[in-house]
Order: C-alpha cells, then structure tokens, then sequence
C-alpha cells in the first residue's frame, strides 16, 4: 500500500509542476484560472493521499473548506473577469 501512496505523491507532485509552468506562463486569464483550480484540485488530492497514509481523518474537513473556497473563486472570478486584448 505504501508503494502505491508513494507513486500517487510522485504523479501529484508531476501535475503540479506542470500546471505551475501553465499558471505562470499563461497566455490568457483563463488559463491560468484552469491552472489554479487545478493545482487547488492536485492539493486536495495530495491531502486525501497523506490522509490515507497517516490514517488521519481530521483532514477531510480542510479538504471539503479547500474545496469550497476553490469553487466560490472560479465562480467569483470567471464572473468578473475582464477579457484579454
């Protein structure tokens, strides 16, 4: 089991630097919109990954708040978004 906890934090720790570069060389601000709630997607994932290893359920509620805040800024944010030249 640890072996497969271990391989999920490798490809977590993958997406992440790959959605950091899309976040940071954006074209639009929509891009980086996606990037964002993807790296916030990848976070509550790593979470539910070290939540599983340490056999801690007190994360689960950080989780659902990390998910909560994430929907509520791309709903917020793609609401009011300027569009780009």
């Amino acid at each position: 089991m640890t072996v497969v906890l271990a391989i999920a934090g490798i490809l977590l720790l993958g997406a992440a630097i790959l959605t950091a570069y899309r976040l940071l060389d954006g074209p639009s601000t929509l891009d980086r919109l996606v990037a964002m709630d993807t790296i916030l997607a990848v976070s509550m994932c790593g979470l539910g990954v070290w939540a599983v290893y340490s056999r801690d359920t007190t994360l689960v509620p950080a989780i659902v708040a990390l998910s909560l805040v994430s929907f509520v800024g791309s709903v917020s944010i793609a609401r009011f978004r300027v569009r780009d030249e």
